[in-house]
């Protein structure tokens, strides 16, 4: 029994095709949206390039690329089709076109719903590059004069910044690394050497932060030196006041600015999703309708349009037979009673002729 069988009349045929031939081109549209979405969020990701940890983070922006420029060729193909398809002489050419090209539509739309998903699945991939990464440039902060990190501390300084943060996980992540590079210490101070020498690594640790972490909102002159020491600054108390530094941690003010792009995206992807679906169907119902017709030889007649010729359990189950029966076609039967034809072949024995000796007649 089909599946969502429908009755259609050949105006209602000429009708949908009109109306598929439009949406088709919308499709195109949408394709370029898609291509669009890819590109915009590539390029965020490249701007931070920096402070990520080599990743799957471009897999996301490379396949909604793929996808949209696919959307382009296939609905751009899917007009040309459905424009053909309100002349029955005109179909006939795409008759054997038109199944496999839903199928491969239907995947295409797959792959929309999956980079949908991806756009809300990612944002632990995204935590774990973007951690790897700032770790690494904080790390390498003080490293202004050796080639391939002295671009770091002008990285990280815009970074702190224009996000409106500090540090990794926060402010505190600056007094666990010597962010002053070696040639600014002054190695003639004794409070030079004495932080030094306490620590077991011979780093400069200071309970400080750069200047990009401080607060220009704040009316305050900023305090960057010396956060934990109350007695250092003038009516200031560390646990108790305001710090006119950046608390947030960069990663958290990057993964929320990267997930609230993404979840648009992905709202954008799964409303092209289903617009995409929609036409799918639409064609589906056009070339079964167009099939039937033909069939019936009556190209003015009325036919009837379905999703699926037999029910979903017999279409899983034909589609199921085809699939195992993959790569037999080539194999010798060994089904009982169906033996090899070369066995048991009787012989013909043109070389031996059984002639009696009387019927051989006597030399004279």
């Amino acid at each position: 029994m089909a599946v969502l069988k429908v009755k259609f009349t050949k105006t209602r045929r000429d009708k949908l095709a009109q109306i598929l031939w439009i949406l088709n081109w919308v499709s195109v549209v949408s394709g370029v949206i898609l291509f669009s979405l890819g590109l915009f969020l590539k390029i965020e990701i490249k701007k931070r390039n920096e402070v990520m940890a080599k990743g799957d983070v471009n897999s996301l922006p490379n396949m909604l690329i793929s996808v949209g420029v696919i959307a382009c060729i296939i609905n751009f193909l899917g007009g040309k089709i459905c424009y053909d398809c309100s002349d029955a002489n005109k179909f006939s050419r795409w008759k054997l076109v038109m199944l496999p090209y839903i199928v491969c539509t239907f995947c295409f739309t797959f792959c929309i719903l999956v980079g949908a998903l991806m756009c809300y699945t990612m944002r632990n991939e995204l935590e774990e590059s973007l951690y790897l990464g700032l770790r690494d440039a904080i790390k390498f902060y003080k490293d202004t004069d050796i080639p391939g990190r002295c671009f770091l501390k002008k990285t990280v300084d815009m970074l702190q910044i224009g996000f409106q943060c500090c540090g990794n996980s926060g402010f505190r992540d600056w007094f666990e690394i010597q962010w002053v590079s070696p040639r600014y210490l002054n190695m003639a101070s004794k409070e030079v050497l004495d932080r030094l020498k306490s620590n077991v690594d011979g780093k400069f640790l200071v309970d400080g932060v750069p200047f990009s972490c401080c607060n220009p909102s704040s009316p305050r002159p900023c305090i960057q030196y010396q956060l934990t020491n109350n007695s250092a600054h003038y009516n200031y108390d560390f646990l108790t006041e305001e710090l006119n530094i950046w608390v947030k941690g960069c990663r958290e003010a990057l993964l929320d600015y990267y997930t609230a792009i993404m979840r648009s995206i992905g709202i954008a992807a799964l409303l092209i999703w289903l617009f995409e679906l929609s036409v799918l169907i639409g064609v589906r119902y056009l070339q079964t309708a167009m099939k039937n017709v033909l069939l019936l030889g009556d190209l003015e007649g009325d036919s009837d349009g379905w999703l699926l010729e037999n029910s979903f359990v017999e279409t899983a189950k034909y589609n199921i037979n085809i699939i195992k029966n993959l790569g037999k076609a080539n194999q010798i039967s060994t089904v009982s009673g169906m033996n090899d034809p070369n066995i048991n072949v009787q012989n013909t024995n043109c070389g031996k002729m059984n002639v009696t000796t009387k019927s051989i007649p006597a030399a004279s």
